[in-house]
């Protein structure tokens, strides 16, 4: 199988509150994504949200976090960093920061870390989770990908940014290429239910001719298309030089909005129920 094009078994029909990537990280790097599954919160949060600025009880998303704190732990992983994710394309890299500095809530939509035990988390619920380490596991990253920051402004979004932040020159270690990267891609909406407007297909189109192939039109709506995330994710990364792509290919199983028993969708359910849930995407090297 080509890996540019590989996926694993579907991971919709557990309902256990996590579970771990299926791809070619070293044994250093652990990762989990969380479904619905597990948690306190009640409807329409049920069950494991650990999105604090969606209408949730605040007491309810803390127990939720501390779950997702706890099985973290288990598996060798420190304390979680949970950012402010503002649909940009901005890389927090964690070996910069100054000795001490409070990095939760920064604004940002992706962090960076070579630190052991230091979890990354990264919210989702439509959007397109992104994991990243190198072949030789010494950094691991968590990043979003809405269509904002996939498409980013003159070619360059969140996963240009976490390319060039995992291959530009670090103190006592040897610049990486893009080819030595290992990426995972999470659930996010399916391209049968993102329906977006022409504005997003150009947004695209212009810098990628090619990427019109990932939108198909919607039937009795000119001007409206599905968008296939997943699969303008893979066209980007390619085109910065990463081939080794693991997890969503674009099919159903994968979709936050079709598997409704497993996933939030803020799509789905914002207005319908008046809110969502949260799932997080976390990665550490141990």
């Amino acid at each position: 199988m080509n890996v540019a094009q590989s996926s694993v078994s579907a991971p919709a029909s557990a309902a256990a509150p996590w579970f771990e990537p299926e791809w070619p990280a070293p044994a250093s790097v652990r990762a989990l994504f969380t479904t619905r599954h597990g948690g306190v919160s009640a409807a329409p949060w049920d069950a494991l949200n650990l999105g604090a600025h969606v209408g949730d009880r605040p007491e309810h998303v803390a127990q939720n976090r501390a779950l997702l704190q706890a099985a973290v732990h288990e598996r060798g992983g420190g304390e979680l960093l949970f950012l402010n994710q503002v649909h940009g394309c901005d890389v927090l890299d964690l070996d910069s920061q100054a000795p001490g500095e409070s990095l939760s809530g920064r604004a940002a939509d992706g962090s960076i870390t070579g630190q052991p035990g230091q979890a990354l988390v990264m919210m989702v619920a439509d959007c397109l989770p992104v994991l990243i380490t190198d072949r030789a596991g010494q950094r691991v990253g968590a990043f979003h990908a809405g269509w904002r920051g996939l498409a980013g402004e003159q070619g360059r979004g969140i996963l240009e940014s976490a390319v060039e932040a995992f291959v530009r020159a670090r103190p006592q270690a040897p610049v990486l290429a893009a080819s030595e990267l290992l990426v995972w891609l999470g659930p996010c909406i399916g391209p049968s239910a993102f329906e977006v407007g022409e504005e997003v297909r150009q947004a695209f189109a212009r810098v990628q001719p090619e990427a019109l192939t990932l939108f198909q039109p919607v039937a009795q709506r000119p001007g409206h298309w599905l968008a296939d995330l997943a699969g303008l994710a893979r066209l980007r990364l390619r085109a910065a030089g990463v081939s080794a792509v693991y997890g969503n290919d674009g099919t159903t199983a994968w979709c936050t909005h079709t598997q409704s028993a497993s996933f939030f969708s803020h799509r789905r359910d914002g207005h319908r129920l008046g809110g969502t849930g949260r799932m997080a995407a976390c990665i550490w090297r141990v």
